[in-house]
């Protein structure tokens, strides 16, 4: 049996109700705190160890992974706590990561939040790692539903109709590779070191961003998806044809940023939204920041730090829950890699392999 919520917080006190978060979902053990208080949910630490372990291999290692995070967390928490100030005993909820992600690293910290909630005898809830993405914009800039938001990572490329707190629809996902999947292959292919989201940023702003020609993925379609494999493959024949690495990158880079920013816009025309969240990794782009602040939409991007995996967006999750009266998770649930955040859009341009991706 789970814990009861505890209490909403009293607007005439304001004593805050403290979330731990944690997300192991790849290859960063993030743990944060937020005060859930009267006047909306607050940032208190946010504490991530971002393994390196898997740059020698140009991408993450899955089993290296889950035991990073074993040797990491139970040190992680003492920073978490004593950044928020307070103590392991003032934690009133916990909430980690149970989907999607690597198996075994969603593991990790799942079982870690399960136990530190059932040894504290407080609520404990299963956070979907998409859902905590887009609270880290949208809980910053306390926007409310209806909304847009694109998350992009290392792992997905979502874009989602937020109709009410909660409430998701899916309308466009990538086809084949994530845009920071992408990134990390273009610069793996080019030589210019892992991760690759920085690696190109940085070495685009030396570059011309015209030198290479990308045709921008998808132009005319009917939908909202999205491609980055072709991308890549002239990346690679660029490259074999002796392409500055700094030219690829600038214009990769162009190209995807435009797709990005292009879809993103004809969906927000197509439903009428007028505000857009941005989150994950690839949001930390400056190229791209930069691009939507010229579209003309109310565009919301992660505080720094919130970018990137983190347990502080776990806890935001779990602050909407807890404000929006949802009960504690059981404890008997268990860690899912593929955990669609919304039901797959029956469209007949949403094809088989978006199918796949969208999970």
């Amino acid at each position: 049996m789970s814990a009861a919520p505890p209490a909403q917080p009293d607007p005439h006190t304001d004593a805050p109700t403290f979330i731990l978060g944690i997300d192991t979902s790849c290859d960063d053990t993030g743990l944060g705190v937020v005060a859930l208080t009267a006047a909306g949910p607050q940032v208190r630490s946010n504490i991530v160890w971002s393994q390196t372990v898997h740059a020698e291999y140009g991408g993450v290692m899955p089993e290296l992974a889950s035991r990073e995070h074993v040797e990491r967390i139970d040190t992680l928490l003492p920073r978490a706590l004593a950044e928020a100030g307070i103590a392991l005993s003032d934690l009133d909820v916990v909430a980690a990561t149970s989907g999607p992600g690597l198996m075994g690293a969603l593991l990790v910290g799942l079982m870690y939040g399960k136990g530190l909630a059932q040894a504290l005898k407080i609520p404990f809830y299963a956070a979907h790692h998409l859902e905590g993405h887009i609270y880290a914009a949208a809980s910053e800039e306390g926007l409310q539903p209806p909304y847009l938001a694109l998350v992009v990572s290392g792992g997905h490329t979502h874009l989602f109709d937020v109709t009410g707190g909660g409430e998701y629809r899916l309308v466009g996902a990538t086809r084949d590779d994530a845009a920071g999947e992408a990134f990390d292959k273009v610069a793996r292919l080019a030589g210019l070191g892992y991760p690759g989201g920085p690696a190109i940023s940085a070495a685009a702003e030396r570059g011309d961003p015209l030198a290479v020609p990308f045709k921008t993925p998808l132009q005319g379609q009917q939908g909202f998806e999205f491609s980055f494999s072709g991308l890549k493959t002239a990346a690679l024949l660029a490259f074999q044809r002796g392409a500055r690495p700094e030219d690829l990158a600038a214009g990769f880079q162009r190209a995807a940023v435009r797709s990005l920013v292009d879809t993103a816009v004809r969906a927000a025309e197509a439903l009428g939204r007028e505000t857009l969240v941005v989150s994950g990794g690839v949001a930390a782009n400056r190229a791209l920041r930069d691009a939507f602040g010229q579209t003309g939409l109310r565009v919301a991007f992660p505080a720094g730090g919130l970018n990137t995996d983190n347990g502080a967006m776990i806890a935001l999750a779990g602050a909407a829950a807890l404000r929006d009266g949802q009960p504690p998770s059981s404890l008997d649930g268990g860690a899912a890699a593929y955990l669609p955040l919304a039901p797959l859009p029956d469209l007949p341009h949403f094809g088989t392999s978006a199918r796949r991706k969208a999970r």
